[in-house]
């Protein structure tokens, strides 16, 4: 028969789950996501990526500016559905997650008890993880704290960006979710508390970015500033000021190759030959810039930058 379900997302991360449980034997009932808002250079109205699938499968849909709003509790009260689903969603108030009889399960995109907090990718990722994961979750009063369902570990490759890992966890979690959900109707699934995983060990967070987490301190071993920039690659980006006297152009950099060498260079001194390759001095070695964009400009790999930027040895990177 499978279960009604109410889905709750936003993001395109959201997506690839509301697929796989409207095409599942599960009822997607209604599809709840954020108000339409305004955004870009023309201020156009845009549609969240889960409104816009819910749209094209003439899905009911639920946009409240206000999720206490006593008319929105009453309609979703009368879908009488059996479980709540959410993926990347806002923080629920208790009348909401507490109303289906078979709970409210969230989808997180790290191992918990781990990387709790809004951007776990990123943080996995900055903080030189190896691997990761997906969670399923039974929603609690604290955030990210309710009984585990399900995990599954995901290995992080040297290199991986945020938005090439986030590209991958979002199929792997929608696969775990539609699994979580099956034993749920199934009567399967065992939850975990998060407490009984700590055993005293020290939990990492993954709270918002903010524009100062962006910024490139050069002053880091290589790796640390490859780390960084991976994990803020492609948005928001890390970013730096490109400096020569009075000059001064913000420059977000997007994928760099560290290299671990000896000098005795300013951290932040640029090295180039002025057409194949750009460096920049670091603590005990240097990063090689792939690609980089100057603020009002296109995003360029390094080659394509050189040819039209002359004598970018005179500049050196604010450390």
């Amino acid at each position: 028969m499978g279960l009604r379900v109410v889905f709750m997302g936003t993001p395109e991360f959201a997506v690839p789950s509301l697929q796989l449980l409207h095409e599942s034997r599960h009822q997607v009932v209604a599809v709840v996501t954020v108000p339409d808002k305004p955004a870009g250079r023309g201020m156009k109205v845009q549609f969240s990526p889960v409104k816009i699938y819910a749209l094209e499968h003439q899905l009911p849909l639920f946009q409240p500016e206000k999720l206490k709003d006593k008319d929105f509790l009453a309609a979703l009260s009368a879908l009488q559905a059996d479980l709540f689903v959410v993926v990347a969603f806002r923080m629920l108030p208790s009348e909401v997650w507490q109303m289906p009889p078979k709970g409210t399960v969230n989808l997180h995109a790290s191992l918990l008890p781990q990387y709790r907090g809004a951007a776990p990718i990123n943080w996995a990722i900055i903080n030189g993880e190896k691997e990761t994961g997906v969670t399923t979750f039974f929603i609690e009063h604290n955030i990210d704290t309710g009984n585990i369902l399900l995990s599954e570990k995901v290995e992080i490759g040297a290199d991986e960006t945020a938005g090439e890992l986030h590209d991958r966890l979002k199929i792997i979690g929608a696969r775990l979710l539609l699994k979580t959900v099956d034993a749920i109707e199934e009567g399967t699934v065992q939850p975990v508390a998060q407490n009984s995983l700590i055993n005293h060990v020290s939990l990492k967070t993954a709270p918002k970015i903010f524009k100062d987490t962006c910024r490139i301190n050069w002053d880091k071993h290589p790796i640390e500033v490859h780390n960084l920039i991976r994990g803020l690659s492609p948005v928001p980006g890390a970013f730096s000021y490109l400096v020569k006297e009075n000059q001064k152009l913000l420059t977000k950099i997007f994928q760099v190759r560290p290299c671990a060498e000896s000098h005795t260079l300013p951290v932040g001194t640029v090295v180039s030959d002025g057409k194949t390759y750009l460096r920049v001095a670091v603590q005990d070695g240097f990063v090689e810039i792939l690609s980089l964009q100057l603020e009002g400009k296109k995003k360029l790999p390094t080659l394509e930058f050189l040819k039209g930027f002359k004598n970018i040895e005179d500049y050196h990177f604010e450390s």
